[in-house]
């Protein structure tokens, strides 16, 4: 069986499947409680390239988020510390 263009290109574009996490019993934190915004600068300075791992955290988040969100979860995340 031929492979087209067609079907190579949607195999890579698909979007990966999303590993549960073992620790919460599959769910993932809740969100503003600051474990996720932990555990991907955790895994950003991991990599060991990158000076300011939080910085490139926080601009992954506004870019999901929003500016707006991002920023009413930082605050909170302050009072909670």
């Amino acid at each position: 069986m031929a492979i087209s263009r067609s079907s190579i290109k949607e195999q890579i574009m698909k979007a990966p499947m999303k590993k549960k996490n073992m620790a919460t019993g599959g769910k993932m934190p809740k969100l503003g409680s600051g474990e996720r915004f932990a555990k991907l600068t955790k895994n950003i300075a991991a990599r060991g390239n990158v000076s300011n791992p939080a910085a490139v955290a926080a601009s992954i988040g506004r870019k999901k988020y929003g500016a707006e969100k991002m920023a009413k979860m930082a605050a909170a995340g302050r009072k909670k510390g």
